[in-house]
């Protein structure tokens, strides 16, 4: 959905990413980014030589408001004008949506850098505007790092939906960061204000290390997950139903493990199959992150049959040229509930599988994937089901 986005007297046209979704409804910024900005508007908290950290930001609502025109960023007085910005994001389609934004919108980007959430922290950060994000490990691995990585007279606002803001949240603001309060709510938005308290003094839990039992091999894996990681204790409900109805594995078979998470289906793979080539697909950073790790120490005689890919789903991945896809979609992103990512992981793997070859997922029987298998595939079979989920397969 084109989304008309005005803040301090601008105009800006922003775009969610992936461009190609079937949900074109849902917006690509939200009353949150819209708080946040005219806060420090008002408050004048933007100098020339402010050095911001912006954490989360999905689309680019809050980054291309930093952004100047092209025609003007030539000029001398364009130049003095602008701060350096540093984008931290885990979401690889979040950094490629806000890319795609300031393009879109005809900005120049020479005062942004774009950080992915296990890159080294900017220093001399002097404000840091946080949206708050869904998942509670990585609010605590980014306010851990922020907390000892800034000067007590960083200036700190958080903001997003006044109904996600809880007492709890708050009580992680105060433990990590220091002294916190909270604004009023405007369009269902809050912001979070936190004094920086140079006195605490907090260890990263993450990466989370956990033992993996595994039938094939007769042994423990030793699974390492980074923050924004599902299951960072032990092994879900529905991978571990998954992972009990893996089909057979063919010598030299090619195979994708899509959203991958920490890899514990690939590497599941290639405990019973030695001789598979795995390729893990995933849009965190923390993900990708974490399945390597995850072969090179369970398996590290195999590290050279896999490769490790941060995507949008399987763009731009060779058409007709894999035997078997292995998938559990997310029915979420970010805050917002859909099913376009859905859609876009069983069209992708239509094209990418070989004739012959085989899509199996897995999915909450509620969420009827059958119906968009079919759809695609032309077929559908039921491999597995119990009372909360359902293990399905389609052949190309």
């Amino acid at each position: 959905m084109l989304s008309p986005f005005f803040i301090d007297e601008k105009q800006l046209t922003l775009v969610r990413f992936p461009i190609a979704q079937v949900n074109r409804s849902l917006q690509a910024w939200d009353a949150a980014d819209e708080y946040l900005l005219n806060h420090i508007k008002t408050e004048q908290l933007v100098s020339k030589q402010a050095r911001i950290a912006i954490f989360n930001d999905t689309f680019g609502a809050l980054t291309t408001h930093f952004c100047l025109p092209k025609v003007l960023n030539n000029t001398v007085e364009a130049s003095k004008k602008k701060p350096t910005v540093y984008c931290i994001n885990d979401s690889y389609i979040s950094s490629q949506g806000i890319a795609y934004n300031i393009t879109h919108n005809q900005l120049a980007h020479d005062n942004i850098t774009q950080l992915n959430c296990l890159d080294s922290f900017p220093e001399n950060i002097t404000l840091i505007l946080y949206k708050i994000p869904k998942s509670k490990s990585l609010l605590i691995e980014q306010l851990i790092q922020i907390q000892k990585n800034t000067k007590e007279n960083t200036v700190f606002v958080a903001a997003d939906r006044a109904k996600e803001i809880h007492s709890s949240t708050l009580k992680l603001f105060e433990k990590y960061l220091g002294n916190t309060t909270t604004s009023l709510a405007v369009k269902k938005a809050r912001l979070v204000f936190c004094r920086l308290n140079p006195q605490l003094c907090h260890q990263s839990p993450f990466p989370t290390v956990w033992s993996l039992p595994n039938k094939a091999l007769k042994r423990d894996f030793s699974i390492s997950n980074h923050a924004n990681v599902y299951s960072r204790e032990k092994l879900d409900i529905g991978a571990r139903y998954f992972i009990d109805n893996l089909p057979e594995i063919k010598d030299d078979c090619e195979v994708i493990d899509l959203g991958c998470g920490n890899g514990v289906v690939g590497l599941s793979i290639l405990a019973k199959q030695p001789t598979a080539h795995v390729q893990f697909f995933d849009e965190s950073h923390m993900a990708i992150t974490s399945a390597q790790m995850n072969i090179s120490a369970n398996l590290p005689d195999l590290i050279a049959q896999c490769q490790f890919h941060l995507n949008d789903c399987l763009t731009g991945v060779e058409s007709n040229s894999v035997d078997l896809i292995l998938c559990n979609p997310p029915f979420h992103q970010q805050t917002a509930t859909t099913d376009h990512i859905a859609w876009q992981m069983f069209k992708d793997s239509h094209r990418v599988l070989k004739k012959g070859g085989e899509l199996r997922i897995i999915g909450n029987r509620q969420l009827a994937y059958h119906i968009k298998l079919k759809r695609i595939f032309g077929n559908e079979r039921l491999i597995a089901s119990n009372d909360k989920f359902v293990t399905q397969s389609a052949i190309k």
